[in-house]
């Protein structure tokens, strides 16, 4: 399923990153994790070995939908991860949309924006966590010293 060396350290690094959420991550790191993790295993399924300058509807639809979900996190949250996280996933989305116009970018570039962005948000997403941790962290520490002394 994963044949070369690179797409197995990118299966590595994807599910580092969602174990790290999963372990670590308040609620918006885990929604933004889990919708990662599903899209990332329903694009895995539908791939297919189809020309890379034909347009995929279905992988440029789930990632359309963790679009929105990465949005809809930006939206609600106070954190500044979501916004990374939905610019890199537009980028992605950019580069369906211009297979799918017809525009004809070259095939390494598409591809390549696509790789490079999907590691930009799996780093937007492990930052967001990595603070989200550190930020309940120092609260936790910050109610211990602010308890009365135990008698």
């Amino acid at each position: 399923m994963f044949p070369t060396i690179y797409s197995q350290l990118v299966v590595a690094a994807a599910v580092l990153v969602v174990t790290f959420v999963f372990l670590k991550g308040e609620e918006p790191e885990r929604l933004g994790g889990a919708a990662y993790a599903m899209v990332f295993l329903a694009t895995t399924m539908i791939k297919g070995g189809a020309a890379p300058n034909l347009p995929r509807w279905g992988m440029m639809g789930l990632e359309m939908v963790l679009l929105f979900v990465f949005i809809g996190i930006a939206w609600y949250s106070r954190r500044a991860w979501p916004v990374w996280a939905a610019s890199f996933q537009a980028l992605i989305v950019t580069s369906y949309v211009l297979v799918a116009a017809n525009l004809r970018p070259p095939a390494d570039a598409a591809a390549a924006v696509i790789n490079m962005s999907n590691y930009g948000l799996l780093i937007a997403l492990a930052v967001g966590t990595f603070w989200a941790w550190q930020e309940r962290k120092a609260a936790a520490m910050g109610s211990k010293k602010a308890a009365p002394p135990v008698p």
